[in-house]
């Protein structure tokens, strides 16, 4: 079966779309990464309206992607931070993947905004796919591609 011969409708590339793949929904998440925990400060920081804000991060604590740790200030209602859960914290490699192709190819002239380096080091972090076996990086020409087991025929009309 060829690629185009394959449907689509259980696709995990559209499927993590359906629930990270709208603008404000990377730009919450990227702000988790970054330390952004609660609603006003996300608000704030993301330029969202409450409402918009309201669904989105219901639908990521919907989704398992956050979940919601209560706190009180002293003199205050208990509220609640949005904190990463493993599920969220696995779409990392992703955020990194989308800034580092920013950066290459929609830069702002000055430079980044903010720099990821390794801890240890100091070495600028990136994100490649490479073979696990000879822990190097891969360029699309160099994969295969096949249908998997859940893979299924284009509908017939």
């Amino acid at each position: 079966m060829k690629w185009l011969e394959t449907s689509t409708e259980n696709c995990t590339v559209q499927r993590t779309l359906d629930l990270v793949g709208e603008k404000w929904t990377l730009l919450i998440l990227r702000d988790a990464f970054n330390g952004v925990r609660r609603f006003d400060e996300l608000r704030r920081h993301v330029g969202l309206s409450d409402a918009v804000l309201s669904d989105r991060l219901r639908k990521l604590v919907a989704a398992g992607i956050l979940n919601t740790v209560p706190y009180q200030e002293r003199g205050s209602r208990t509220r609640h931070e949005y904190r990463l859960t493993p599920k969220g914290r696995d779409l990392w490699p992703v955020l990194v993947a989308l800034r580092q192709w920013g950066e290459t190819y929609v830069a702002d002239p000055e430079g980044p905004v903010i720099e990821i380096r390794h801890r240890d080091c100091g070495a600028p972090v990136r994100v490649v796919v490479e073979c696990p076996d000879e822990h190097t990086a891969l360029a699309p020409t160099e994969v295969t591609v096949h249908p998997g087991p859940a893979a299924r025929p284009v509908p017939r009309p």
